[in-house]
């Protein structure tokens, strides 16, 4: 429906029969990414508050805690593009749940994704603030970095994934707000999602200060989401889009980073690496990618595209400003 798709331009590359057969959901895979995800976190406050307040114990905690707040988004991600389930409602109780625990809104995120996906690098990619420029010089991408692991820039993003990130509309050229383009089903749900997700927060912040744990919900979940998650979305999105040149087409405005399993767990979970595959193909699953990859790099597709070791994408990004 208009105001609602996502841009599949694609799937004429690949065979009829091999796209369904990748987009076809996996209700126990998924549910497993979702179930490894919260069970890492649940281990790692465990044993946070079994040793409370060891900062030998609670710095790695936090970090950790924060790798797996990252991997929740991505959850919360695959569901926006209705990924998750093949069940509707079941792909939004657990999508919602993935981001409100975080303090988002999984409906809002997916108003504003739409954007980034559907106008890549264009006037309404909300996201190009993040990402475009690169490479900007060492000491600019290190000095975001320090600020967002000192929690100063955290607002910044839940503004944007509360729907307040802007875009520009190129006949007026005035600033416009996401929610200007959607259908109006998904505004009224973006709208909804926002005000339980605040709602929810308010409560829990009220329960834990009555039940007298509220310094350690503050260091055990608060401050790895404001201070660990933030450095590794601006990392990654960088990683994704900036520091490439041509515009024209996703197969080389996105970039697929390739790494060892350590990488990929702390800073692309699921696949979420296979990023220039999920651009042209954004209906498959994200434990369908690394074969979408597979298949894509056989017959060619991938020609042209920027699918690199971590390490160089990090030598793109962190070089020195271009003229």
């Amino acid at each position: 429906m208009i105001g609602e798709e996502f841009k599949d331009d694609y799937r004429r590359a690949l065979p009829k029969e091999l796209v369904q057969e990748l987009t076809r959901r996996s209700a126990w895979r998924a549910s497993a990414a979702v179930l490894e995800d919260f069970a890492v976190l649940a281990a790692a406050i465990a044993v946070a508050l079994a040793h409370w307040p060891n900062p030998l114990v609670l710095v790695p905690a936090i970090l950790i805690i924060g790798t797996r707040q990252h991997a929740l988004f991505i959850i919360a991600h695959d569901a926006a593009h209705y990924l998750l389930y093949q069940r509707r409602w079941l792909n939004e109780v657990v999508g919602r749940t993935c981001a409100m625990v975080q303090g988002l809104s999984m409906c809002t995120y997916r108003v504003i994704h739409r954007l980034h996906h559907n106008n890549l690098y264009g006037a309404l990619d909300p996201d190009t603030a993040l990402h475009g420029g690169y490479p900007r010089g060492r000491m600019y991408l290190i000095k975001k970095l320090a600020k967002d692991l000192s929690g100063l820039t955290a607002w910044k993003t839940y503004a944007y994934f509360l729907g307040g990130a802007p875009g520009l509309n190129t006949a007026t050229n005035l600033a416009v707000r996401p929610l200007d383009d959607t259908s109006a089903k998904l505004c009224s749900e973006a709208r909804h999602d926002r005000n339980a997700v605040i709602f929810l927060h308010l409560m829990v912040l009220l329960l834990f200060a009555v039940s007298g744990y509220l310094l350690q919900y503050l260091v055990l979940w608060v401050l790895p989401l404001v201070t660990v998650v933030q450095a590794i979305l601006r990392l990654r999105a960088i990683a994704e889009h900036g520091a490439t040149t041509d515009f024209s087409s996703p197969l080389t405005a996105a970039r697929t980073n390739l790494g060892p399993a350590w990488l990929r767990w702390l800073i692309f979970p699921h696949n979420v690496n296979y990023h220039v595959e999920h651009h042209l193909y954004a209906s498959v699953p994200q434990y369908h990618l690394p074969r979408l990859h597979q298949e894509m790099t056989r017959r060619g597709v991938l020609e042209g595209a920027e699918v690199i070791a971590f390490r160089a994408t990090l030598a793109k990004i962190f070089a020195a400003k271009t003229a």
